[in-house]
């Protein structure tokens, strides 16, 4: 009897998700726009390009129940702020504070700027 071996299938099966382009970025505030906390605003702590999320602070925060891992360890329920979709997040203006989309223009110096397209001001990048 000839022993069983399994042979590689030929289709790639776990294929790498694309990144999407985002308007936002860390350290930006943002308006939710739409969803169950509309109208909430806070700044972005994490950004998900694969998945298209982001973690704004104080907005969908969850509880989790934590099991301490060592008998020294804390156990307990913890809240911590959940990703939402990056398309229910508007950047605020600038000048004026408002939702408002986003343009990019390129420098006299070469690196991509952002406008607001209420105002035309420039977003600064938060480092």
């Amino acid at each position: 009897m000839k022993p069983l071996v399994y042979k590689k299938s030929r289709r790639v099966r776990g294929r790498e998700p694309e990144r999407h382009k985002l308007h936002i970025a860390k350290g930006d505030v943002v308006r939710v726009i739409s969803g169950e906390h509309k109208g909430k605003e806070g700044k972005i702590l994490h950004v998900h390009p694969k998945q298209f999320r982001v973690v704004v602070e104080g907005v969908n925060v969850v509880k989790k129940h934590k099991r301490a891992t060592t008998p020294q360890g804390e156990s307990g329920i913890i809240e911590f702020p959940a990703p939402i979709s990056a398309s229910n997040v508007m950047l605020l203006d600038p000048k004026s504070g408002d939702p408002t989309r986003v343009r990019r223009r390129l420098d006299k110096d070469g690196t991509v700027e952002r406008i607001a397209v209420k105002s035309g001001q420039p977003i600064p990048r938060v480092r």
